[in-house]
């Protein structure tokens, strides 16, 4: 099995100009988690940190980037990302950007580790909500690794999550194509996966489709709307969107697969993508 696909920090989680702010950090998978709670805030659960966010501080949630992320917390704080800032003075984003950062800095340590894309069910019950993990190579266990960097101890508290964050169960957090598979067999209900009032078949397809782009190496913001996505049910290709599924339950078995069907046009992230949030077309 070859991990150099994900050992590499490539497009948006590389550091670039501010790949030196990666020196001296604390190593593995815990503790850089607990590095990046320290960097992000959660556009939608600040109220729990008693926080009313500005527009300004809103708009930090459409970076895409490892390299404007960090822009944007050393621009507000020089001091080194070691130093956790207050929660009001943290760089505002959502699930993909706790996970692409913490994805970031466990590949700049040269550890394989990749965005995964698919549906929490530990934040709403009865539930499956859109959600981003890290997964990662654990070498001494030969197995990959669930992590949700995003769950701090007021998370965890809120939520009421009773599992390590560190080592998320595979029945907490199903990546998209899982969720796909289970509801196609009847296994589960399409109609419980989803967020806010989006939920049903034609929003896990979405997600399957951000998962094969982000095993690509691209990691785009969970509203951003491209090629074979919809919002309407009746059109979905079940069929095509059964391939994808299938090939990201096994990555590592199907590196090559992954990458051809990345060049579909269904699947690959063109150089012009429709924001859902700001309902407008952005030029990448």
């Amino acid at each position: 099995m070859s991990l150099e696909r994900w050992r590499e920090p490539a497009g948006y989680s590389l550091p670039g100009s501010r790949a030196a702010l990666f020196e001296n950090l604390p190593q593995g998978p815990q503790a850089l988690a607990g590095v990046v709670q320290g960097l992000l805030m959660h556009e939608h659960i600040s109220p729990a940190y008693g926080l009313a966010l500005s527009a300004d501080q809103h708009a930090q949630a459409h970076v895409r980037s490892v390299e404007g992320m960090l822009d944007g917390i050393v621009g507000h704080d020089p001091r080194p990302l070691t130093a956790a800032r207050a929660p009001g003075e943290r760089q505002v984003g959502v699930c993909r950007h706790f996970t692409l950062m913490h994805v970031a800095m466990l590949r700049d340590q040269g550890m394989p580790a990749r965005a995964r894309c698919g549906f929490a069910a530990y934040f709403e019950k009865t539930k499956f909500l859109d959600h981003w993990v890290t997964e990662y190579w654990n070498g001494p266990e030969s197995r990959w690794v669930l992590v949700d960097s995003q769950l701090d101890q007021r998370q965890r508290d809120l939520f009421q999550v009773a599992f390590d964050p560190v080592d998320v169960p595979r029945d907490q957090f199903l990546v998209a194509g899982e969720a796909w598979r289970r509801c196609r067999r009847g296994e589960a209900d399409p109609g419980a996966f989803g967020i806010l009032d989006m939920f049903g078949y034609w929003f896990i397809a979405g997600n399957v489709i951000r998962d094969v782009a982000a095993l690509n190496n691209r990691e785009m913001l969970p509203w951003d709307m491209w090629g074979g996505m919809t919002t309407k049910e009746d059109e979905v290709d079940h069929a095509f969107i059964d391939e994808l599924a299938a090939l990201t339950l096994e990555p590592d078995a199907h590196v090559e697969a992954l990458s051809a069907i990345y060049a579909d046009k269904r699947v690959a992230v063109p150089g012009t993508v429709f924001n859902h949030v700001r309902f407008r077309p952005e030029q990448l």
